[in-house]
């Protein structure tokens, strides 16, 4: 068996004394590990950091092994994202979320997100409400998407501030006026039309939307908590004051 794909570094772990375990989100192959061998040397330790885009080529006698793959680095983002905190949470973030996903099955879309992302790292204020969109592609491929297109009480789609934490759907700003204080507040820049650049606040608001689907059905129902990176990155967007 050999396929051969392009990917991004999720993560590395040690195998042996030469050896490590290359954990990578692939175009076509989706979330797939496998053996570098001499992963541990000084010529490929730079190459197998998270974050960085390969040239990928694995190898098995079957499928159902974890192969080995031959790594050839074509995009070093580590060194860069290594000059921000901001960059380090974001990246460990999604090493995070893309854990989450079922090994070697293919997320084209969502590969495509996450290139966006991890270019924009070096700008915390752009990548954030990426992080988010990414966020959002992640629960609508999991099976939990948020209808954000117009209001779950009344089908229209003007003045759609809310979010129902119920549902997933949005709400109008009449129909959600009675219940706003249980409402989830609906970040500017996921409604679609015109790019936004969006306010502290927006990007507040849009991880706290994204972090209470994500609690609710992807990590709450494994027992565990949210990452800490993720926490550590949120704190870095304190909305403004009203």
């Amino acid at each position: 068996m050999e396929w051969r794909d392009e990917g991004i570094v999720i993560g590395a772990r040690r195998l042996g004394e030469r050896d490590v375990i290359l954990e990578a989100m692939t175009r076509e192959h989706g979330r797939h590990l496998g053996v570098v061998r001499s992963g541990r040397s000084q010529r490929m330790q730079p190459a197998l950091q998270a974050g960085n885009g390969c040239e990928l080529v694995w190898r098995a006698r079957l499928d159902e092994q974890l192969g080995q793959y031959l790594v050839e680095p074509t995009k070093l983002r580590a060194a860069s994202l290594m000059e921000s905190a901001a960059a380090l949470y974001a990246m460990a973030t999604l090493g995070s979320l893309l854990r989450l996903l079922p090994e070697r099955d293919p997320y084209p879309a969502l590969y495509e997100t996450l290139c966006i992302v991890l270019d924009t790292l070096d700008q915390p204020q752009l990548a954030a409400p990426l992080l988010v969109r990414f966020e959002v592609a992640l629960l609508g491929e999991l099976g939990f998407g948020l209808d954000l297109t117009e209001c779950a009480a009344t089908g229209s789609n003007d003045r759609l501030i809310y979010v129902s934490p119920k549902s997933g759907r949005a709400v109008s700003e009449a129909a959600g006026e009675p219940y706003k204080e249980r409402l989830l507040a609906l970040p500017d820049f996921l409604k679609g039309g015109e790019p936004v650049f969006p306010s502290r606040s927006d990007i507040a608001n849009g991880l706290a939307l994204t972090g209470y689907f994500l609690e609710r059905h992807l990590f709450g129902p494994r027992g565990v908590e949210l990452p800490e990176a993720r926490a550590a990155f949120v704190a870095l967007f304190p909305p403004e004051p009203d």
